[in-house]
């Protein structure tokens, strides 16, 4: 039986139990790529791609790393389509294969930087609710 999609404006149907949500195709490549995305090294790889193409020994050197970790960081990011290769001479370039990526690390942004306002309001009022230290005789 074909998987039931939603089209814009209407709710997919609700499905029974929550063990089509582990197999369903669309959540694995989501997840997948959010997984890519998951580490730390490689969000800055992606910030330092954001200014434009650069080569591995560049990446490497911006990010203190060995050509093995710093290859293996790539490898995963390509392979999730991310990055884009290309070789000229004995150099390899790396580039962003779709500009929405810095919209989504802008985004991904926004919500840090929302949720740390919330935690300092929140901390600022715990603050300010705090009795005065007892005076000691």
């Amino acid at each position: 039986m074909p998987a039931e999609r939603s089209s814009p404006g209407h709710a997919a149907p609700a499905r029974e139990g929550t063990g089509h949500v582990r197999s369903d195709p669309v959540y694995v490549v989501k997840a997948q790529l959010f997984r890519a995305l998951g580490h730390p090294v490689r969000i800055r790889i992606l910030e330092l791609l954001l200014a434009g193409e650069r080569t591995v020994g560049d990446l490497q050197a911006e990010l203190s790393l060995d050509s093995s970790g710093t290859s293996q960081h790539l490898a995963a990011l390509r392979q999730h389509g991310i990055l884009d290769s290309r070789r000229a001479g004995t150099s390899v370039h790396y580039r962003i294969r779709d500009p929405r990526v810095s919209q989504l690390l802008a985004v991904a942004k926004q919500i840090l930087t929302s949720a740390l306002l919330d935690s300092y309001a929140l901390l600022s009022e715990l603050a300010d609710d705090e009795p005065a230290p007892a005076r000691r005789r």
